[in-house]
């Protein structure tokens, strides 16, 4: 095969044959040391290849077809059926081979999907796959992150385009972005839910600012994102005028589901590693053998296998040819908590080593920050990363009225402005 080459597989390809073809695959263009490594396990592998040496190797994995095995051919992927995709991931499994540009993948992609036309999907969704184009998502505002439909960014049409202008908020890798998707109040004289619109924005566009926002450890991801009459055409809105909370919907079932892994969100970790990497590492540490140590372990284990079981239903569900829907809830409420339960004891593990690592001054400069952070043991930065993971991709209690409402079948939450139009509503 060579270089670029897509795989020659369809959805008349035996498994036997899929195995076989992706393990040639493998073995033609998946380095060498990187195979080596897998043999040794995935934090060999971390040692031998750098962030910079995957983005750049990224292509072939993308020409290959692999990244979206279901997807179709035209947009990607190789238009296989889920069971033939699960085949070819069996292979690929050892070499952790993260897909890059996650909110792409997982919550533009979904979007257009369910609501895009052919123009918007054949124009997006390759440069999506190949990393090309990176996206991330303007969504929640200072006054509406929990009640995102409450949001007053607007967008006004004039002729063909439309003028985006407002405010947003912890827009997670914006500041490496190049598109996003972004939710604007088109109609405030009718009910929240009603009056929205989705778009896709070209973040180099006039009008856009992007300001980093640091996080507890020191690092970077989250942004907020201010848009001056920023001019959007009317080819890259998503769906009819006032139909966005629907369009939205389908991106957020699939960030929900993206953030509900392995405490992972594609290649990027959202804190720290799982319960597999704790018992080596209570191993190392000789502390496998203390009674409440081995108890935590067995707990959180016995939960991420059923995390891992949930999971697997709602990606059935997906593959069958429907979005997570409200189920994604679950498997994010259930991440969310127990990541941060799983990072606790990482540090528990380390001991005073947690909190006393080598001085940097982080004063105010970016670089002695970046330092400064960097410094830390890996466990005290996924553990302070893991507080956001009952926040981001909507908050615990949000999810739990998703599952109460739409999954439990239980009353809604009394809502004593239903029905108002948006600008009669109170706001803080």
């Amino acid at each position: 095969m060579d270089d670029g080459a897509r795989l020659p597989l369809h959805r008349s390809s035996p498994d036997d044959e899929i195995r076989a073809v992706v393990g040639q695959w493998v073995a033609a263009h998946v380095p060498v040391e990187w195979r080596d490594a897998a043999r040794r396990g995935r934090a060999a592998i971390r040692e031998v290849r750098t962030r910079g040496a995957y983005e750049a190797w990224y292509p072939v994995f993308a020409a290959s077809g692999l990244v979206v095995p279901t997807w179709p051919v035209a947009y990607g992927g190789l238009d296989l059926t889920a069971a033939q995709a699960r085949a070819a991931e069996s292979v690929l499994v050892p070499y952790n081979l993260g897909r890059l540009n996650p909110l792409g993948l997982n919550s533009a992609a979904p979007a257009l999907f369910a609501h895009g036309t052919e123009e918007q999907r054949r124009r997006f969704l390759p440069p999506i796959v190949r990393d090309d184009e990176r996206w991330c998502q303007l969504l929640s505002e200072p006054g509406a992150g929990s009640d995102l439909a409450s949001l007053a960014t607007r967008a006004v049409r004039d002729g063909e385009e439309w003028r985006l202008s407002g405010q947003k908020v912890w827009t997670t890798w914006a500041h490496r972005s190049d598109f996003a998707i972004c939710l604007a109040r088109t109609d405030p004289s009718v009910p929240k839910r009603r009056g929205l619109t989705f778009f896709l924005v070209d973040l180099h566009s006039p009008g856009v600012d992007v300001r980093p926002l640091r996080h507890l450890g020191g690092e970077i991801d989250f942004n907020e994102v201010f848009l001056d009459a920023v001019r959007v055409p009317d080819s890259r809105r998503v769906g009819p005028p006032g139909d966005g909370w629907r369009v939205v919907a389908a991106a957020l079932s699939g960030e929900r589901q993206m953030v509900a892994g392995s405490g992972s969100g594609g290649v990027d970790r959202i804190g720290g590693s799982g319960v597999d990497a704790l018992v080596a590492r209570a191993r190392e540490l000789r502390r496998g053998t203390d009674p409440r140590i081995r108890d935590r372990l067995a707990r959180l284990y016995a939960d991420e296998r059923v995390r891992d079981w949930t999971n697997r239903r709602v990606r059935a569900a997906a593959r069958a040819g429907t979005t997570p829907g409200p189920a994604a809830s679950i498997g994010k409420v259930h991440q969310g908590e127990l990541n941060q339960r799983v990072q606790l004891l990482a540090v528990d593990l380390l001991g005073p080593a947690a909190v006393a690592w080598p001085a940097v001054d982080p004063g105010d400069d970016a670089d002695r920050i970046g330092a400064w952070a960097a410094s830390m043991p890996y466990e005290t930065r996924g553990m302070l990363r893991s507080r956001a993971n009952t926040i981001e991709g909507g908050t615990s209690e949000i999810n739990r009225n998703v599952l109460g409402e739409q999954v439990l079948g239980l009353p809604r939450e009394p809502d004593p402005f239903a029905g108002m139009p948006w600008e009669q509503v109170p706001r803080s």
